[in-house]
């Protein structure tokens, strides 16, 4: 079993989901930021100035603060800014997804283009003495 858990881990499938899974990490914390440090600003200064994750309906009587962070320790919150923020985050994170595949299946198919048609095999032994006869009979 050892053995071949080694051989499955030894393929490059495996070690290039590992990179892929490690770069969409990195690449998820770059969006994040963009959503939370540059986005979502414009979107709550159009909205009145206030920190669009702090966007939030109290759940509880006892809920009395201005900051999420604050009324969670309150009582129930619910923080539909936050999930508007994820939700814009994931719908970036998508886009910029289908533009990388899309330039990768443009790159494949320009790829495949400029590949050069194989060459026709020749024909087999018995179709060749065929067409060697025919082409004596056609001459007498």
């Amino acid at each position: 079993m050892l053995k071949e858990f080694q051989e499955f881990i030894s393929k490059g499938n495996v070690m290039d989901l590992a990179v892929g899974v490690i770069i969409g990490a990195a690449f998820g914390k770059i969006v994040d930021s963009l959503v939370n440090d540059i986005i979502m600003p414009i979107v709550g200064a159009i909205f009145g100035g206030l920190d669009f994750n702090n966007y939030f309906i109290g759940l509880s009587s006892n809920v009395h603060s201005a900051a999420l962070a604050d009324a969670k320790k309150e009582g129930a919150v619910f923080a539909y800014g936050s999930f508007i923020t994820v939700v814009l985050n994931f719908l970036i994170l998508a886009f910029i997804i289908f533009l990388m595949v899309k330039a990768v299946n443009s790159l494949r198919k320009r790829l495949e283009s400029e590949k050069p048609a194989p060459a026709a095999a020749p024909p087999p032994a018995d179709v060749q003495l065929l067409t060697e006869i025919r082409d004596l009979l056609a001459r007498k």
